[in-house]
């Protein structure tokens, strides 16, 4: 019966969130002991608005990020720039359509629909360098420039692919090494997470 359906969704539903909650309350007391402050936001305006009130009272004027879906999802880059921030995404990318003053077109991989003679172009209007169309030459341009970036940050922000309840830990996966640098070098680092990122243990994790 359709109602016995809706039932058991509603039961597991409601199952669930008792879970999720207990899980958060463990993964803010061990985060806490680890030296992490939260921060809590019912939707996307108050989130992006958290981030730029923690960046402008540590006096930062520069964030470097890495690519996040929730960040894209609050349009965090743009409330950055609003607040008076230079933000800079650091995932080659995003960097490149971010250059180009466009949103991404895909979801894993944002520039997809930028040719290599599009994006050589695009570089030699906005960086300032002699036309080229080939790829490894124009991911060296811009790891030299982004480096450059990185060192001058104030402020790095990431998403978070996981976190362990257990232990308060966050774990970000990544390919290029935008997102080591962007948390690890500037002195505050903002990690932006959803509820649905919470796990229990690190066996959950594998």
């Amino acid at each position: 019966r359709i109602d016995d359906v809706v039932n058991m969704t509603c039961f597991l539903a409601s199952a669930r969130a008792a879970h999720a909650a207990g899980y958060l309350a463990q993964f803010e007391q061990r985060a806490t002991e680890a030296g992490a402050q939260l921060h809590y936001a019912t939707g996307a305006e108050e989130a992006a608005r958290l981030v730029c009130e923690i960046a402008a009272r540590h006096g930062r004027r520069v964030a470097v990020k890495s690519k996040s879906m929730t960040g894209e999802e609050i349009d965090l880059t743009h409330a950055l720039e609003r607040a008076g921030l230079e933000a800079i995404e650091t995932d080659l990318g995003e960097y490149i359509i971010q250059l180009a003053g466009e949103p991404p077109s895909h979801i894993t991989a944002p520039a997809l629909h930028k040719s290599r003679g599009e994006i050589g172009q695009l570089f030699t209007e906005k960086l300032g360098i002699e036309y080229s169309d080939d790829p490894e030459h124009l991911t060296k341009v811009a790891r030299r420039v982004l480096r450059e970036d990185f060192l001058r940050a104030d402020v790095g922000v990431s998403g978070v692919n996981f976190a362990i309840a257990e232990s308060g830990s966050i774990c970000i996966v990544e390919n290029e090494g935008n997102a080591r640098l962007s948390t690890s070098l500037p002195r505050v680092h903002i990690a932006v997470m959803g509820f649905e990122k919470l796990l229990p243990d690190f066996e959950s994790l594998s």
